[in-house]
């Protein structure tokens, strides 16, 4: 069975995949530079009640501008493994269910498991991405999860791998593009399209041949495509200029950051310590991006403070829609023409801890 044949049912009616920024051909070279004062944010998160966020920066590499969000830890937030750690300890199993959008994960030890939306899985019979955010409970039992193929041209075993599990969870979707296919226009066929255009434009700019992107155990696979140490390298210099600026911070709850001028994703969690844990993918899939969307030569302003705010205010301010999402989770969905916020919410024996994690996405 070839998943190309295979498309998603149903996607999100009235939904429009967004179109990424214009690419060109090399990285520019940059070095990490910041503004550090905090400066507060009037939009408060719903069921944040104690002091408001504020945000510093930008800290800069090339075309790539990152901001931190500070706030404090909720009182009533739980103690989180991410899907990366439950795999990696042996508590979390994800396995193939013969439906190329829907896996079944299950968590077998005593702490809940925080999956994010992109995060991506290794193995099965095609690499996957999932859909939405997910709160996995202790001992859980195997529960459904939404989720796309991001490996178009294998339905089989690779390697040594297990045809009917997956293996680890190391990366995230690589750009806005993606993620925007996924979880906004819920469109399997937009997916592929954008794997394709990644991959495609990343190759080039990491300088990958043709031939060595064949040479890979799967041509079409955006995990091996991650996984290539040209495309790593591209993106090191940002991760290096970057990955230590949440060092010894305690009150950093989230961030922010801009490619080539311009605003492009918020996350925002419930406490430190679930940022700190998320924070090795997010900054990698940050810098990826930025590297395949570096035009040579060209120097970029960073947006200041105000402009992530008002990504923050617009988004906060419109009318949420529900989404089905299995486990103890719950997602809403905020819309503008600018701007979307999708908000995990944990449930916990039929009562609400409150939100999770904040995903705020410009257009």
């Amino acid at each position: 069975m070839n998943c190309k044949n295979i498309l998603l049912s149903a996607a999100i009616a009235g939904a429009n995949l967004v179109p990424s920024a214009a690419m060109a051909q090399h990285m520019p070279a940059g070095n990490v530079r910041h503004n550090d004062g905090p400066v507060a944010i009037s939009a408060l998160p719903a069921n944040t009640k104690t002091a408001p966020l504020k945000i510093s920066g930008p800290f800069t590499s090339a075309n790539l501008a990152v901001y931190l969000i500070h706030g404090p830890n909720k009182s009533n937030f739980q103690e989180f493994l991410t899907l990366q750690e439950g795999m990696l300890k042996g508590y979390v199993t994800v396995k193939e269910t013969g439906d190329v959008n829907q896996l079944a994960v299950q968590n077998k030890g005593n702490l809940p498991i925080f999956i994010q939306s992109g995060d991506i899985v290794k193995g099965g019979r095609q690499d996957r991405t999932m859909q939405y955010d997910m709160i996995l409970p202790p001992k859980s039992g195997f529960v459904p999860i939404n989720s796309f193929c991001v490996e178009h041209g294998r339905w089989s075993k690779r390697g040594n791998e297990d045809a009917g599990a997956f293996n680890g969870s190391q990366f995230q979707l690589a750009n806005k593009s993606l993620k925007m296919a996924a979880k906004y226009a819920g469109d399997q066929q937009q997916v592929w399209d954008m794997v394709d255009k990644f991959k495609s434009v990343g190759f080039a700019k990491a300088r990958v041949s043709p031939a060595q992107a064949m040479a890979s155990a799967s041509p079409t696979s955006l995990e091996m495509a991650l996984e290539n140490d040209q495309v790593k390298q591209a993106s090191g210099k940002y991760v290096q200029d970057l990955q230590n600026i949440v060092k010894d911070k305690s009150d950093v709850v989230g961030y922010a950051f801009a490619i080539n001028g311009k605003v492009n994703s918020i996350d925002v969690y419930a406490n430190n310590a679930l940022f700190k844990k998320m924070w090795p993918k997010l900054i990698n899939s940050s810098a990826t991006e930025a590297f395949s969307e570096a035009d040579a030569g060209k120097k970029y302003k960073a947006p200041d403070i105000v402009a992530v705010k008002e990504c923050i205010d617009d988004a906060d301010r419109a009318r949420a829609a529900q989404k089905a999402v299995s486990g103890n989770s719950r997602m809403m969905m905020h819309e503008t023409t600018r701007n979307l916020l999708f908000e995990t919410e944990d449930f916990n024996a039929g009562k609400s801890n409150g939100w999770i994690h904040r995903n705020y996405l410009t257009k």
